[in-house]
Order: C-alpha cells, then sequence, then structure tokens
C-alpha cells in the first residue's frame, strides 16, 4: 500500500512532471488534489488527473514519478463518469506553471456532480466544501446538470432519475 498524497507530494509531482516533459500541456487535477489544496483535506489516496494536451514524454514521466515516489496517479476526470460539462476549461481553476506545464483545478462544477453521482460520504463532504468555499453556486450547478441531463442515456450505470433528485435536494437546501 502506498502513503497518503499531501499538498507536499503534489506540489512535488507538478515539479517533476514540468521538468520532464518535453512539449506544452495543461494538467487538470480533480477529486483529492482539489481538497488538498484548498486545504479541506490533508491528505488523499491518490492523485487523479487529465491532460490536454497531453505533452510529449508525459506517461514516461508520470510512471517515472508514481514509481520514485511511490504515488497512486490515475488517468481519471469528471467527464469519465458524467457527461462533459459544456465551458469546463474556462471554469478550470489556474494552480502554478511548472516548466511546460499549466496546472489546473478541473472545473469544479464538473467536480461536484460527478461526486454527488458517485454519493460517497467522503465526495459528500467535499461537495459541501465546495459550496461553503464559494467554488460552487447551487442555481448554476443545477443549471449545468440540466445541460447534461439528456447525455446521460450514454452512461448506462447512472440513474438519471436518481442522479436528478440527488441533484436537486442538494440546490434547494
Amino acid at each position: 500500500m502506498r502513503p497518503p498524497v499531501t499538498k507536499k507530494r503534489v506540489e512535488l509531482l507538478m515539479m517533476a512532471l514540468g521538468a520532464s516533459v518535453r512539449g506544452e500541456g495543461r494538467i487538470y487535477f480533480t477529486g483529492g488534489v482539489t481538497a488538498l489544496l484548498y486545504g479541506w483535506r490533508t491528505s488523499t489516496i491518490d492523485i487523479d488527473l487529465k491532460a490536454i494536451p497531453e505533452p510529449a514524454g508525459l506517461y514516461e514521466a508520470i510512471a517515472a514519478v508514481k514509481e520514485r515516489e511511490n504515488m497512486n496517479i490515475e488517468l481519471a476526470s469528471p467527464d469519465d463518469f458524467i457527461p462533459q460539462l459544456p465551458g469546463w476549461q474556462e471554469r478550470s481553476l489556474f494552480i502554478a506553471r511548472q516548466g511546460k506545464l499549466d496546472f489546473y483545478h478541473y472545473d469544479p462544477y464538473a467536480q461536484a456532480l460527478s461526486k454527488i453521482e458517485r454519493g460517497h460520504p467522503r465526495d459528500k463532504g467535499d461537495v459541501a466544501a465546495m459550496l461553503a468555499a464559494g467554488l460552487v453556486q447551487p442555481e448554476r450547478l443545477l443549471d449545468l446538470f440540466h445541460a447534461i441531463e439528456p447525455a446521460l442515456i450514454r452512461y448506462p450505470a447512472v440513474s438519471a432519475l436518481g442522479f436528478r433528485t440527488e441533484v436537486e435536494a442538494l440546490c434547494a437546501k
């Protein structure tokens, strides 16, 4: 079992990836990394990320850092589990530039919706923290849910009715 990921270890990852890749790119962090960097969690199990564009040498750099630093790194983002939200890149929040890489928090609205859909206790806590921090506004969250709702048919593991019920209940508070 790998040790938990802390804010310091995320910063180390950003420096290592930025120093190793051979091209420009963006890395979008999601889940536990956002929670760590905003301070509502002190550790997470893994680092979930998405790269657009994928710079040359990225996968080699991830593999090297993963082994050298004993980290769990996954290629995962909200759009692997729910439909991609319109305008997600514009709502993604800049963290830092390291070497040729710009690092961002993946769109908080997409993160919140994917966490609501999953429904795990830790995910519910993360959504509450996003709301408390002002990263997510209930009215906008509901609007964005409605924008992707027709595309839920392409995600057979998702109960569209249950998902809508959860989002509406959260936004009505």
